[in-house]
Parts: C-alpha cells; sequence; structure tokens
C-alpha cells in the first residue's frame, strides 16, 4: 500500500512556514483490517459492551457516574499538564478553585452539557464550539476565544517552540475551515463503519485540525465519549479513555503524528481499540468493586439498626464521597447536629474517614474506600 500523502501533505505558507493539509475522511487507500486489526476491534466490542451492561446493574448509576465524569474529566486534564489531584477534585464544592481544579471543573461542565445537548440535537460543529465555550469558560486559556475557531495559525511543539522550528502545525485558517466541514460530513457519512473505528478516525482527524487556540486535546478526548453514548454504545459516560492516553502518553503522541507523517492509521486504530479493551476492563473491574463496597456498607448500617438518614447518607457519598458536616445537614433536610451524629456513626464503622483530623472548625470526611477504588492512576504527571 503507498502511504504517501495518505492522510495529508504539507503546504508552504507565504511567510515560510509549512502547514498541514489533512485529507477528508475515511482514508485512501482504504483500511487495510488485517486479522489482527480485527481480533483487536473484536475484542474492544466485546469488553466496552460488558462495561456497559455491568454498569447499567448498579444500584444507582446516576449516583457512580458522577465520579466517573469527575476521573475522566482529571485524567484528560492531566494529560494536558494540569496539577490536581482526585482529592482536589472532589473538594471542588468546598474550596476556592486555582486554575488546575478551575480547569477541570470546566471539563465536567462541558460534559455535562454536551451530553444534555445530545439529547436533543445531533453533533455538529456549531454543538463542538458551544461546548467549547464551557470548557474555556474561566480560569486558564478563557482568554483563548472559547466557542471560536481559530482566526490564526497555531502550531504544536514544545514549550518556547516558534511556527518556524515547530514539529507540526495545524492547517492554516482556510485550510481548516475546509478540513472542518469534510469532518462534519464525515459523521453522518459511512453508515456501515464499526462504531470505534469512526470515532477513532473522528478524534485523530480532530487532532490534527486542531481548530481552536486552546482546549484542543480535551475536546477531542470528549468527542470519543460524546460519540460512544449517541451512538448507543454506552448508556452512561463511564469509559475513561483518558486513562489509557495518560499512561501511554508519548505512544500516543505519537501515533496521531505518525498518521500526518506517514499515513499510518492502521496502527493508531490498533492503539486506540487496546485502549478501549484496557479501560473497559479495568472499568468492569472497578464497578464491581463498587457493588460489593456498597453491599458490605449495606450490611453494616443494617447490624447496627441505624435510621434511614445513614442510608440516604452512603447512597450521597457514592456521588459526593467528601462532606462536611454544613453538607450533610443540607443533603438530608436535617439539622447540623443531627448531621454530625450520622457522621459520627458512619466513622465509628468505618465508612468515613476525618480528612481534617486537627482541624477543629469546617471539619472534612471522605469515604475512603470508595476513592481507593477510583484513584489509581490520577497522580498528576
Amino acid at each position: 500500500m503507498d502511504r504517501q500523502n495518505r492522510s495529508g501533505r504539507f503546504v508552504a505558507q507565504p511567510t515560510g512556514y509549512r502547514a498541514f493539509v489533512p485529507k477528508p475522511l475515511p482514508p485512501d487507500p482504504p483500511l487495510e483490517f488485517t486479522s489482527e486489526l480485527l481480533g483487536l476491534l473484536s475484542e474492544a466490542d466485546r469488553k466496552l459492551g460488558r462495561l456497559d451492561g455491568v454498569t447499567q446493574v448498579l444500584p444507582d448509576p446516576d449516583l457512580f457516574v458522577s465520579m466517573y465524569v469527575k476521573k475522566e474529566a482529571l485524567l484528560s486534564s492531566q494529560i494536558e499538564g494540569t496539577q490536581a489531584s482526585l482529592e482536589d477534585v472532589i473538594a471542588i464544592e468546598e474550596s476556592r478553585m486555582n486554575d488546575d481544579t478551575q480547569e477541570v471543573a470546566n471539563y465536567i461542565a462541558a460534559m455535562n452539557y454536551g451530553l444534555d445537548r445530545l439529547r436533543e440535537f445531533p453533533l455538529s460543529l456549531r454543538l463542538i464550539r458551544e461546548i467549547h465555550a464551557h470548557l474555556l469558560a474561566s480560569g486558564r486559556g478563557s482568554e483563548r476565544t472559547p466557542g471560536e475557531f481559530r482566526h490564526s495559525q497555531n502550531w504544536i511543539g514544545p514549550q518556547g517552540c516558534s511556527l518556524a522550528d515547530a514539529p507540526y502545525v495545524p492547517p492554516a485558517v482556510d485550510d481548516m475551515r475546509t478540513a472542518l466541514g469534510a469532518l462534519e460530513s464525515f459523521f453522518y457519512e459511512c453508515a456501515d463503519m464499526p462504531t470505534l473505528v469512526k470515532i477513532a478516525l473522528i478524534h485523530a482527524q480532530f487532532e490534527t485540525i486542531h481548530p481552536f487556540l486552546d482546549g484542543n486535546g480535551r475536546m477531542g478526548r470528549l468527542l470519543i465519549t460524546f460519540w460512544l453514548c449517541n451512538e448507543g454504545i454506552l448508556s452512561k459516560p463511564v469509559l475513561y479513555l483518558s486513562y489509557y492516553f495518560k499512561r501511554n502518553r508519548q505512544e500516543y503522541y505519537d501515533r496521531l503524528m505518525d498518521v500526518r507523517l506517514k499515513g499510518a492509521w492502521e496502527e493508531w486504530l490498533a492503539f486506540f481499540l487496546r485502549g478501549i479493551s484496557q479501560t473497559s476492563e479495568e472499568g468492569v473491574a472497578s464497578a464491581k468493586q463498587i457493588i460489593q463496597l456498597q453491599s458490605d456498607c449495606l450490611r453494616l448500617l443494617n447490624d447496627a439498626r441505624l435510621s434511614a438518614n445513614h442510608t440516604a447518607l452512603l447512597d450521597r457519598l457514592f456521588e459526593s464521597p467528601s462532606v462536611t458536616k454544613r453538607k450533610v445537614a443540607e443533603m438530608l433536610h436535617v439539622s447540623e447536629p443531627t448531621a454530625k451524629n450520622v457522621i459520627d456513626n458512619l466513622c465509628g464503622l468505618g465508612i468515613l474517614k476525618d480528612a481534617s483530623p486537627k482541624s477543629q472548625r469546617n471539619k472534612r470526611f471522605v469515604f475512603q474506600r470508595y476513592l481507593d477504588i477510583l484513584e489509581p492512576g490520577t497522580d498528576p504527571l
């Protein structure tokens, strides 16, 4: 197969630099589905289906989804260098946000907004701009035209590099607009193409076009979640694929670059499908641990014959595993003395843990066993 210029070509610009002009999707020559690639696709489909199935039997899926979304938001932001931890993210409601936690909070808001809008409208360039406006609504990057495709040239490279020596320069503005129009058309073409193959192509092409001045990586990874939910592959956004991209960050960037330079679509697709399989497998294991944890905690509450307030708080802890006395009072619609009593009882059973033992005011309590399930892989880079 001749891969020369399969994905596009670099075109000299009037000021001397060379910008990449991508070819429209699907790839030409067409994707070559070897037996290995077909096997990876089958495995990814199967494992993703298993993840969707196991999360549907969670006692209250929406409670758990909130934390899955927070984890994906954190991991995707960390790929871009955000220095925040899972503990920082779950404490967002209780503390003043810095630029790092603001980025994660924006990502959560963008994902929730996008999922809501997709219930009414198909994925489009207009919707992508709307979601991007939420992604960069405040904090770092908020001055870089949120919600607008760029009107100037950008480039990708190490900090401090210039347009002249950047390893990759995305298409110039006019070529970018043409490429975006072709990408939007591809959303609704090739209806017989497997969903996982299609979103792998879309993600890579979006990153190649790099249509925003900031937030392209995070927006491109959001598209994966939106596509899988919109196509009915996932009923809830419970796949944190950014865990795989973060763990293999250099290969992630290299595979995307090889698509541009070498037309290596099949290699990118194999990398992507392995990520779907691995992350789905890890997600199933986490879901099973969560189900077991909830069962264990309910048994403790039943054995101790505690009131319904305790069970109600346990349910809410799976959505919000960091609480204060005031927050519990608001959650349960009870007085602060009653909230303190419920917290003390859950601490006594080992369900809650005092996260601020040296503080006497505004004490924070965490559902540590739950965090232990979710925390792997969430340390900042």
